[in-house]
């Protein structure tokens, strides 16, 4: 059977998986589409949790990531495990407590005011679009390689397929969907890495194989990594970060941001108790878990697998010719997410860092300037086919990896969805209108933000996990400190929130889009995207962190500036405050 066959045969047949399920749990009621009915078991919700959070950036790009810039990235990893922590303990029994679909309704309740809703809706929708961005590209990649299609045919078939199985769902189709989308993705992210920590340590656990002894050299396997790229002009990969705080800033950025998604916290709202919520926490910790501690063990075989496979004989010895590369990087190249170009005309392939500092042992070796490229974000897609693994490990991590990307899009379109239906037209314009036509706008609305998605996917303002770092920076900036306040500040009245809300999403927006391409468009960009061109060295990525600082400035100065709340209002925030006896979800 071919690979082609064989990759068919994988995602073909969890596709069908999903829609059968979503076809099984077909949404009744507003209810049934927001939360499930409110009746999800706390194992469960914490594998769909799991899902929702392990997206094409957890399981596609943040392993590559770590691979191309070693110790500086694993910010990533920190960032969001701390985040989730946040958010299980800090706000998710809490806003549980408070019994809403949404959450621009708390906010739009506790802040008595529809301006602040309204606000909270602009800030869901921009972080949420931002988001979902990364997850269809990347889909695209995915499927460009696997189902031999074109990156945009990639994208079109996967907004087809969370189309059917998101819009005729809704949560209730979702949640037991990302269960099936979990179990998946899980496997055919640990199975390929078993395989690969077997190859190169003897080792079992990927976990414990990175820090274990390399079977062909007999040193550690870092050790021999770093022996490589180094040979190569690449810095140490276990080497540290000289700006520590944009390192700080992005890891809490990203703790922040995630304590902020809408889309995560919204499944907190799908159980029946508050117990269940801190119980759906620890739960998706232990699933989510599972992927964490594999991810940097992946990244560090899969830069090893790739450096060997251009230098079979050794750094010092002649790369492959050009000829001679094997399979995997033909069928890559096919997807132009990897690109050769001979300067040197020497037909063999010359893989190395090319900066002025390597530029004299460069030229001694005859190089003329370094000619592979690779996407990141296919580090983790081709690394079975990089250590040559069975075709149907292959076919597996095809389907886990558009298992990862479709779960956390359907999350996302969810959130863009109930925001849209639920909190503008039910919560804004149409208060009157029936169960049935707010149904039916979700719906409408959730078809929209995936044609949209779907555009803005084709065209990403960086890798997926990159594009991923922003959503959370413009989360942490406007929602996060909306949440935090409206939970632990009796003191902040709808006016402060408001303003601090808009004063960090503008601000983290303006910073984001001078550098990234106003509303990503490329081109668009008033400065490089370059560490000397930003402002005290912070990233666009790490931005967030320091909106999140202004928003909550913004709120305290203007609150104690004005009136306080009104005392029912303080009541309530002290009410939240004891999470016990919440009723379910309420539909008003």
């Amino acid at each position: 059977m071919s690979q082609f066959a064989i990759n068919i045969m994988f995602v073909g047949g969890s596709f069908l998986l999903y829609i059968a399920i979503a076809v099984w749990a077909k949404a009744g009621s507003t209810s049934d589409f927001y939360v499930a009915g409110g009746g999800v078991h706390p194992i469960t919700n914490g594998a769909a949790i799991g899902a929702d959070w392990m997206s094409a950036a957890s399981f596609i790009s943040m392993a590559g990531l770590i691979a191309a810039g070693g110790y500086a990235n694993s910010t990533f990893l920190m960032g969001w495990t701390g985040g989730y922590v946040l958010l299980a303990m800090l706000l998710a029994p809490y806003l549980r407590k408070f019994g809403k679909f949404t959450v621009p309704e708390f906010i739009g309740d506790r802040y008595y005011s529809a301006n602040a809703r309204l606000v909270a809706v602009i800030c869901l929708i921009v972080a949420s679009v931002t988001y979902v961005i990364g997850q269809m590209a990347g889909a695209g990649v995915a499927f460009s390689r696997f189902l031999e299609v074109d990156a945009t045919t990639g994208l079109i078939i996967a907004a087809v397929v969370v189309f059917v199985y998101a819009v005729l769902g809704g949560m209730k189709g979702i949640t037991y969907t990302q269960v099936a989308q979990y179990c998946v993705l899980i496997v055919a992210y640990t199975i390929p890495a078993v395989f690969i920590s077997i190859q190169l340590t003897g080792n079992p656990i990927p976990g414990l194989g990175m820090f274990s002894t390399h079977t062909d050299s007999g040193l550690p396997l870092l050790e021999k990594l770093n022996q490589v790229i180094t040979d190569l002009g690449f810095n140490e990969y276990t080497a540290d970060v000289d700006n520590k705080l944009n390192m700080v800033l992005f890891t809490l950025s990203l703790m922040i941001g995630t304590a902020g998604l809408p889309h995560v916290i919204i499944r907190f709202f799908t159980v029946p108790k508050v117990a269940d919520a801190r119980w759906s926490g620890g739960w998706a910790l232990v699933f989510i878990a599972l992927l964490y501690l594999t991810a940097p063990a992946v990244a560090s075989m899969a830069r090893l697998n790739l450096m060997t496979t251009i230098y079979p004989d050794g750094t010092q010895a002649a790369p492959i010719e050009y000829d001679e590369r094997p399979n995997w990087v033909k069928e890559w190249e096919v997807t132009g997410l990897i690109q050769f170009t001979d300067k040197n005309e020497d037909g063999r392939i010359q893989l190395y860092n090319d900066v002025p500092a390597f530029e004299a042992e460069a030229q001694a070796r005859g190089w003329n300037g370094n000619e592979l490229v690779v996407n990141r974000d296919i580090l983790v897609l081709a690394n079975p086919e990089i250590a040559n693994l069975p075709g149907w490990v292959i076919g597996l991590i095809a389907a886990g990896g558009l298992a990862a990307a479709l779960s956390t899009a359907a999350g996302l379109l969810l959130a863009i969805s109930s925001a849209v239906s639920h909190d503008l037209i039910k919560g804004r314009f149409n208060p009157s209108i029936s169960d049935k036509g707010e149904l039916m706008a979700a719906r409408i609305s959730m078809a929209v933000a995936i044609v949209v998605a779907t555009y803005l996917g084709a065209n990403p303002p960086g890798f997926a996990a990159q594009v991923v770092a922003l959503a959370f920076g413009i989360a942490a900036a406007s929602l996060f400190p909306a949440l935090m306040m409206g939970i632990f500040s009796k003191r902040v009245n709808n006016v402060g929130a408001t303003l601090g809300m808009l004063s960090g999403l503008l601000f983290t927006l303006i910073y984001i889009f001078v550098y990234k391409g106003w509303l990503f468009i490329p081109g668009t960009n008033n400065l490089p995207d370059t560490p000397e061109n930003w402002v005290l060295g912070i990233s666009p990525l790490s931005i967030g962190a320091v909106g999140a600082l202004v928003n909550f400035a913004v709120a305290f100065a203007v609150s104690k500036a004005t009136a306080e709340p009104p005392v029912e209002i303080q009541e309530l925030v002290e009410s939240v405050r004891y999470p016990r006896g919440a009723g379910t979800a309420q539909d008003h």
